[in-house]
């Protein structure tokens, strides 16, 4: 075994690791600071070259202009002199001034003067005296006021002039009209300056750069033309991005793929005129390719490399021997742990020359190796009593557990004694449990519909898809509604027929575990009552409705005398029968009222009203009622409420007005007030009755707006009514969009509030 060990490959040591990491990070530094100053100095050297083009390009264009400018000026000069202009002085005189002024500048290849009709009449070297010119474009130009004229090949003098570099000779015009002694005009005197010129222009400027590299330069005319350049491109047409630059006016520089596929960089620069002289609209553009633009920047890469390899070494280099330095306590130590594992010796003792990290990593693992000790004799002690402990422990565990199955046991014994059916879904709509009063209630028994979509089996088609959009919902975080109370709904069984139940949903457990507890009640029985109930409602208000109408007409008849002066107590009977036959009317019609509502065959004629009349004329009829128990009516408004108004039915408003007013003019005790009150506010109007009554009992209000709700039956039958008008009048309120409240303190009375949207 000891052989084995010995032979094992050694592991890397720290030292190792802290040097690799070292020369990593300096190779990685390195590189990055290399490739940074690369590429900083990269794109300098670049916008130096592309400057430098410009600039030779901004130099030719300006040497170009200032040549073309002097010999537009000389030849504007020469017209001027007598002796040109003088017609007496001899052919001879003037061809010597002619032939002087050729001399003078070596690129005038012709100089002549020619008569109105266009014919020479004398020449330098007297080429082409006497043949008419006056078809040529200089000599018609120069009389329209054109005085310089384009690059062009000699036409007439092709023959007469060799050509240059075994190519034609050709020219740029200049020409001016010349007057005789006499200020009329006498003829043209035309120069044609040789193309050389502009060829030994480009050499001066460009030769001193060609060392860098193949530098070209291109003259091109105002159409695009190359009037000079390589011979690929003379006579050519081009369209480069420079091109369209220069033509702006501009100078400066841009890299672009010319027609020959190779990319250059092109500095350009157009030439504009100067002084008197109008400029010929050439452009100059200096291109090189892009290969030899930009070979110092290649060499400048290449030796920013080499650099960056070179101190990636020497930073290497010394990342190993500072890792050698730092590491060499920490294997000492690891030698001593070593040592200590094989029982060699009691404890670590680091070198006194070892950095403080050292000595207290020897101090840390000394008290660590104490504390094992102490833990395996703890360890020893511990596994002594574990068998014990054990035994303990499953003890508790069965315990906890057959208190976990009795309480199981007695839910489900509650579950399945419940009346009322339940059934356990989880939150993809499947069931997970179902109750004996479930099967009872569907006909499915539990093994049949565990597992199974709840949906398909107990929901009507037409409500399957709102279940599946609840639960869709839920998942995605939003509570459904069916959580918040109890609900009725309409459900199948296994024979596809229709009930209705009352379903209550609480959500059991918590996360992805969480499930719906869904406790349904059958209401088919009760549902039948109600349907009874409305059904009698209704037949017992219409059979009342007509016998009560001819009772209380014949009672108002005899009350008025129809039938003759009667004594006083049939008279007072007479009055107490008529009361109750229109408490008897007024029961028949809030019955026939709340019945209309519930079969929403209530019908509202709606409109734009104002709010005030109403409550004018509800105060003018319940007048007579309050007078006879001794109650003051009030009103409190402001001038405003005069524009509140609200889209409303007016009789159905006009009914609960009187309603609140009459319940508040019955239970005001006698010297009290009623106030009727009418404001606006946010967009609401805010109709109020206030009495000075005992107020509401707190027991009472709860149901305040339920049927037939009274708050005291003796005290009723004093005061008289049904127990129908707040419920009607909440439900003509909620018809219009509004509410009503209550506030009511005991002892000092009761306010009603209706609000409305107004207008």
């Amino acid at each position: 075994m000891l052989f084995l060990r010995s032979i094992q490959p050694r592991r890397r040591g720290l030292g190792a690791w802290l040097a690799l990491a070292f020369s990593l990070l300096t190779v990685i530094l390195t590189l990055l600071l290399v490739e940074v100053v690369e590429r900083a100095s990269t794109e300098q050297v670049k916008d130096s070259i592309g400057h430098g083009l410009g600039e030779l390009a901004h130099q030719t264009a300006d040497k170009l202009d200032r040549g073309m400018s002097e010999r537009y000026r000389e030849v504007s000069l020469m017209v001027r002199r007598r002796t040109l202009r003088d017609a007496s002085v001899s052919t001879d005189e003037r061809r010597q001034v002619l032939t002087d002024i050729q001399q003078t500048y070596g690129y005038y290849d012709w100089v002549g003067l020619t008569g109105l009709d266009g014919r020479v009449i004398v020449e330098a070297r007297g080429l082409l005296e006497g043949v008419d010119v006056s078809q040529r474009p200089w000599f018609r130009n120069a009389l329209a006021g054109i005085h310089v004229g384009d690059v062009h090949e000699a036409v007439k003098l092709a023959k007469l002039l060799p050509g240059e570099n075994g190519e034609p000779r050709r020219f740029v015009d200049v020409a001016f009209p010349f007057t005789g002694l006499d200020g009329s005009t006498a003829g043209v005197l035309g120069v044609h300056l040789s193309w050389q010129w502009a060829r030994d222009v480009e050499r001066s400027i460009i030769a001193p750069v060609q060392q860098r590299g193949r530098v070209q330069a291109l003259i091109v005319s105002r159409e695009g033309v190359v009037l000079l350049g390589p011979p690929g491109l003379q006579g050519r047409k081009v369209a480069t991005p420079s091109l369209r630059l220069a033509q702006q006016k501009r100078t400066g520089f841009v890299v672009e793929q010319w027609p020959d596929g190779q990319s250059y960089l092109v500095g350009y620069s157009a030439t504009v005129g100067r002084g008197s002289y109008p400029g010929l609209g050439w452009t100059v553009l200096v291109r090189q390719n892009i290969d030899d633009a930009y070979a110092p920047v290649r060499l400048l890469r290449a030796r920013a490399l080499w650099s960056g390899a070179a101190l990636a070494v020497l930073f290497s280099i010394a990342g190993l021997l500072v890792a050698q330095r730092i590491t060499r306590p920490l294997g000492a130590l690891a030698a001593s742990a070593e040592r200590l594992g094989r029982g060699e010796a009691g404890e670590l003792v680091p070198n006194a020359k070892d950095y403080f990290e050292v000595e207290a990593l020897s101090t840390t693992i000394n008290r660590l190796v104490a504390d094992l000790v102490q833990q395996r004799a703890a360890l020893r002690d511990l596994n002594a009593t574990l068998e014990e402990r054990v035994e303990e422990r499953t003890a508790e565990l069965e315990r906890a557990l057959d208190a976990v199955r009795a309480n199981e046991q007695r839910i489900n014994a509650i579950v399945e004694a419940a009346q009322d059916a339940y059934i356990a879904v989880d939150q993809r709509g499947m069931i997970l449990d179902w109750n004996h009063a479930a099967e009872r209630m569907f006909g499915w028994r539990r093994s049949e519909v565990l597992g199974w979509p709840l949906a398909e089996l107990v929901l009507p088609e037409r409500h399957r898809a709102s279940l599946g959009k609840a639960l869709h919902n839920f998942r995605q975080g939003i509570r459904p509604p069916m959580l918040d109370g109890r609900f009725e709904r309409t459900v199948i069984d296994q024979s596809g027929r229709d009930f209705p139940i009352e379903m209550t949903t609480a959500l059991a457990g918590e996360g992805a575990d969480a499930f719906f507890s869904v406790f349904l009640h059958d209401i088919s029985e009760r549902k039948k009552v109600e349907q009874m109930k409305s059904e009698f409602v209704s037949t017992v208000s219409h059979e009342l409705r007509t016998p009560l109408t001819s009772i209380q007409a014949s009672l108002s008849m005899l009350s008025d005398g129809m039938a003759g002066e009667l004594p006083p107590d049939a008279a007072r009977l007479t009055a107490i029968a008529s009361q109750s036959s229109e408490r008897l009317m007024r029961l028949v019609n809030d019955l026939l009222d709340l019945q209309k509502m519930e079969a929403g065959h209530m019908e509202f004629a709606r409109a734009p009203q104002r709010l005030l009349p109403l409550a004018r004329h509800a105060l003018a009829a319940m007048e007579a009622q309050a007078s006879r128990t001794g109650v003051v009516l009030r009103h409190d408004w402001q001038a405003e409420a005069e524009h509140c108004a609200a889209r409303i039915d007016p009789d159905r408003i006009e009914q609960v007005l009187t309603n609140l007013l009459s319940n508040a003019i019955k239970f005001t005790p006698s010297g009290g007030a009623v106030t009727v009150g009418l404001a606006q506010s946010a967009g609401k109007l805010r109709l109020s009755v206030a009495d000075e009554g005992p107020g509401i009992a707190p027991a009472f209000q709860a149901r305040i707006f339920e049927r037939f709700a009274q708050a005291d039956g003796a005290d009723t039958r004093t005061r008289g009514g049904t127990g129908l008008g707040l419920a009607i009048s909440k439900a003509i309120i909620e018809e219009h969009g509004g509410t009503i409240t209550f506030h009511t303190v005991p002892g000092q009375g009761t306010c009603f509030t209706v609000e409305l949207p107004a207008a």
